[in-house]
């Protein structure tokens, strides 16, 4: 069987869950019979060498919030695939980078996050492109919700997937800190929450509980999480290659997004075998609140008190830890996320369009 052509589209200005995703699906492209090359915005391309062959990566300018994408178009039909499929950070800001992917074959996208769809003649654009869309994939069933009722159904409908992540075979577990040190690592921004964690911290020191933080990451709130850290027990490590690094150096994880879909970086703890604390945002509660302690978004109040319970019982850490790390080996492992997204797109493959001329 010819091996199936997929141009993969990755139009970002930061590296996140969407690119650690992408990165999946190049890696384990050849064992799905793909062969997969990748147009890329240059400030993530260096990440995504080792994962794709060097003449089958094409690098170009970020196109994110642009009307037109050229050399996106440009690369694109240089690699001639059956079908392209673009990587969405959010429902608008690629718009260009998907209007060039529909000239050039057949298409197909995962949304990664809700976001602004705008209004008016804008709003009418992108549902149009929406609609040209073989199929859409997305890891939220609120921003497979907002496709629908604010732009329009593409016509091989809407898919809601699981996000993935590698599950080792041994999990590192809690590192057993006399003081537990709680980490997370996320781009440094305002989605992330990153300074609701950081108001909770007093709060846990005053109910007479001692802790350690770890802040991972890089971004354009860095300053300012910085500033509000001053005189607690947090550390910023900076921007974080190697997850399971920073992982085994912790007792507890902890995200307390504003918004998210499903984030990989909680995924990857809780297959460490790691307590979380998680805000209840996107597919947050119905895939893994089970296995999570799960909070309100925005809620320094609640985040304090979930982890007040969870750093003063060991036996509750080690109870969480393990629904965790269970949950991950059945429901979380990024082979079967990549499997369910290549077999869509051998389905959008059908739909054969000529190369744009």
């Amino acid at each position: 069987m010819r091996r199936l052509r997929v141009s993969f589209v990755a139009d970002s200005d930061a590296w996140g869950g969407a690119e650690v995703w992408l990165a999946h699906h190049l890696r384990r492209a050849a064992e799905h019979g793909v062969e997969a090359s990748l147009v890329c915005a240059e400030p993530v391309a260096d990440r995504f060498r080792s994962v794709v062959a060097k003449h089958r990566l094409a690098v170009v300018p970020v196109a994110r919030h642009a009307t037109q994408a050229p050399a996106t178009a440009a690369a694109l039909r240089a690699q001639a695939p059956d079908v392209v499929h673009v990587n969405l950070v959010d429902p608008a800001s690629n718009a260009a980078s998907m209007a060039a992917a529909q000239a050039t074959a057949t298409t197909t996208a995962t949304l990664h996050l809700l976001g602004d769809t705008g209004d008016g003649a804008r709003r009418a654009s992108l549902a149009g492109l929406y609609g040209d869309l073989a199929v859409l994939l997305t890891t939220a069933e609120e921003a497979a919700e907002q496709v629908r009722t604010q732009l329009a159904e593409p016509r091989g409908g809407v898919v809601a997937t699981r996000n993935g992540v590698d599950v080792p075979s041994q999990p590192q577990g809690p590192a057993g800190h006399a003081v537990p040190r709680v980490g997370v690592h996320a781009r440094l921004t305002r989605q992330k929450g990153l300074d609701v964690l950081i108001e909770a911290v007093p709060k846990v020191l005053a109910a007479g509980v001692p802790i350690e933080v770890r802040i991972g990451g890089a971004g354009r709130e860095e300053a300012a999480l910085r500033s509000a850290a001053a005189g607690l027990p947090v550390r910023f490590t900076g921007f974080v290659s190697e997850p399971r690094r920073f992982l085994r150096d912790l007792d507890a994880f902890c995200h307390p997004s504003r918004s998210d879909a499903l984030p990989l970086s909680l995924l990857e703890a809780m297959a460490e075998g790691l307590p979380c604390v998680t805000s209840d945002v996107g597919d947050v509660r119905r895939r893994v609140g089970g296995a999570t302690l799960v909070v309100p978004p925005e809620d320094p109040d609640a985040v304090a008190a979930a982890l007040v319970s969870l750093l003063r019982d060991p036996a509750m850490r080690a109870s969480l830890g393990a629904a965790a790390r269970d949950c991950a080996e059945r429901h979380l492992d990024a082979d079967d996320m990549v499997a369910t997204t290549y077999g869509l797109l051998r389905q959008a493959a059908r739909e054969v369009r000529p190369l744009a001329s």
